[in-house]
């Protein structure tokens, strides 16, 4: 099933159980995809694209529950932080450090890497390989860790 007719199905069970938070949150995601195929008119929505579209609203929940956080306002740092974990159910399961680790060590020896001037090339597959898997900057830090 595509992640939309998940979330159109996940949006139902939203309005029947009355969840304000999840209902808004699906939403969002409903409209970011219907956003996304009107720009590609004709072109299916892969499912790389619609795993981006959820990476990026999950972050930016997570940079403003730290922004309300910074500045004192919990009451809209819970409502950010409740849309991010309804959003992250929709995303394949991320990995762990030590997974992540493990993944890079063998694209860093695939490549061929063995400095750190070699970091672009390893970012380059691993974005790709790793996509929706893990966040970019987790990849970028264990990478330059790796590389160094």
């Amino acid at each position: 099933m595509s992640l939309e007719n998940t979330i159109n199905e996940a949006i139902k069970t939203a309005m029947r159980a009355k969840d304000k938070v999840a209902l808004d949150s699906l939403r969002a995601v409903k409209s970011q995809i219907l956003l996304l195929k009107t720009e590609a008119v004709g072109a299916e929505v892969t499912a790389e694209q619609e795993i981006a579209i959820l990476q990026r609203m999950v972050k930016q929940r997570k940079d403003s529950y730290d922004q309300f956080t910074a500045q004192g306002r919990n009451d809209l740092a819970e409502v950010e932080d409740a849309q991010m974990k309804v959003i992250e159910q929709f995303l394949p399961k991320q990995l762990s450090a030590e997974e992540l680790e493990t993944e890079i060590k063998n694209i860093i020896s695939e490549t061929g890497a063995e400095s750190i001037k070699d970091l672009g090339k390893v970012m380059g597959v691993a974005s790709k390989a790793l996509a929706g898997k893990s966040d970019g900057k987790s990849i970028s830090e264990t990478a330059k860790r790796l590389l160094s």
